[in-house]
């Protein structure tokens, strides 16, 4: 079959095969994939069939790896260098088939290279575990030690939109580092970097039976990817209704859910204003506002917020936004124009509440400007509820329990955003905000592809991603005893 790195930047894309069982199962059904900003054809990818579904993870469950740490890591080292020296390429498509501005795009593709480099180095370690048996009276003169296995089935993935490719790595790269075979269904709306990511990872030396890739319509094939019965592990990220319908679904089985966000930048009275509406800005807009980890609330205290918001709309206003492929563009379009009028209602529904707008509100199809509001309250639809865009709704705060009550208030809980110098309120924030993370005087989402990241309540049941928490979840632990003198 074609590979995507031969025939892209042409105009249109096209796999026209499953690479699924080791086969090349074309399809005469298939998905179109439009560029979100210039509405042209992109590329097409097969609509997989329950059938095919089925063919992929028998032929995943009967194959056992058998590559070594060291053939794991080499694999993943030497698809890190082709990201790296295919990076402009990369970016091209992610930008092509999602409308994230090029300077996203580039910053995700060097993300992937990080998610592979990282891999390759958690490969090669000793992942056990050693405890002396003889530590108490009735002891024995043995040790116990563990190690971890690949699991027994296969790990089904399921990705979403908003990163194309890192995503998508971040359930692949582990998988391979830990031995395992996985079966990946990226979102129909962008299918096309899954494929390429495919492409690099066989080039550079993995067995087609240890990653397949699936592309569909999930109302088809979306209920097979969980209750299957060789699938021993879901991982998913994406929407609280599809991830509560997953845990519903899937039975007796492992599964990782990571869910979205409603996350706060806190801007307490001692905060350096010009920093915090920076990060604020950054924070809204980077992605254009499609992460889960963007700032998603602004909660300023009330001594600073007229002065904080005066930077905030300056800031804003200074972001370009507009034709994603132009390399001086900040901020491209959202993923398509469903989203983009969404967001505008979202914000007219909270200025008929009482809120201000101040800046932006603009809709051109996909194309959504960045958007900046004031005096909103907590109670509103915009911030009660995740806000998948770029709008940066300014919600004024009395003191450190009025802004922690707030932040607490919504049914997310992935990360946050501090922006302060005193001790005391950062131990408060740590201790009390209820959230997976807390960043101090950075945006919400800063993290190393290695640390775990992940969130509770409707942002996900606790388990974590990152490359080694993913390892972990990704293998059984097997202990065993010798005797020891």
């Amino acid at each position: 079959m074609n590979s995507i790195a031969k025939v892209w930047p042409s105009p249109q894309v096209r796999h026209e095969a499953l690479r699924i069982g080791g086969e090349q199962i074309r399809r005469a059904e298939i998905i179109e994939v439009f560029n979100p900003y210039t509405n042209e054809l992109v590329g097409t990818v097969p609509k997989a069939t329950l059938a095919d579904v089925r063919h992929a993870f028998a032929w995943a469950h009967q194959y056992r790896a058998r590559l070594t740490r060291y053939e794991r890591s080499q694999i993943l080292l030497r698809a890190a260098d082709m990201v790296r020296r295919r990076t402009e390429e990369i970016a091209d498509l992610i930008t092509a088939e999602s409308g994230l501005c090029k300077k996203d795009s580039l910053y995700e593709a060097g993300r992937v290279a990080d998610v592979m480099t990282f891999g390759a180095n958690e490969a090669l370690k000793d992942d056990g575990q050693v405890f002396s048996c003889d530590l108490t009276p009735h002891g024995k003169k043995r040790r116990v030690y563990t190690q971890r296995d690949p699991l027994l089935g296969v790990i089904s993935a399921i990705t979403p939109f908003n990163h194309p490719m890192n995503q998508v790595a971040h359930k692949i790269v582990p998988s391979i580092a830990t031995n395992n075979r996985i079966v990946v269904k990226p979102s129909e709306k962008v299918p096309l970097s899954t494929y390429l990511l495919a492409d690099i990872l066989y080039a550079a030396g993995l067995p087609q039976e240890m990653l397949q890739v699936i592309t569909g319509d999930p109302k088809d094939i979306a209920d097979e990817l969980i209750t299957n019965e060789h699938v021993d592990l879901i991982t998913f990220t994406g929407g609280v209704q599809i991830g509560k319908y997953i845990a519903s679904k899937m039975g007796y089985r492992r599964a990782v859910l990571e869910l979205g966000g409603n996350d706060p930048i806190i801007v307490m009275e001692d905060a350096d204003l010009e920093e915090a509406s920076t990060l604020a800005v950054s924070g809204s807009y980077k992605n254009s506002g499609q992460r889960c980890t963007a700032v998603k609330r602004i909660l300023v205290h009330e001594a600073v917020a007229d002065r904080f918001v005066d930077l905030l709309v300056q800031k804003s206003r200074a972001i370009r936004y507009g034709d994603p492929a132009d390399p001086a563009t900040d901020m491209g379009t959202v993923i398509d124009e469903a989203a983009a009028k969404f967001f505008e209602a979202q914000v007219n529904d909270a200025i008929s509440r009482g809120a201000t707008l101040l800046l932006g509100n603009l809709r051109e199809g996909a194309l959504y400007s960045p958007t900046v509001l004031d005096h909103v309250t907590p109670d509103m639809p915009l911030v009660k509820y995740e806000t998948f865009g770029p709008v940066s709704p300014v919600i004024r705060f009395r003191d450190i329990d009025d802004a922690i009550r707030i932040s607490n208030s919504t049914d997310y809980g992935l990360s946050s955003s501090v922006c302060t110098n005193r001790l005391d309120h950062i131990t408060r924030f740590i201790a009390e905000l209820q959230v997976g993370s807390v960043n101090v005087r950075e945006v919400p989402g800063y993290r190393l592809e290695l640390t775990p990241f992940g969130g509770i309540k409707n942002s996900g049941l606790g388990y974590k991603e990152g490359v080694q928490e993913a390892m972990k979840s990704f293998t059984n632990v097997k202990t065993y005893s010798l005797p020891w003198d």
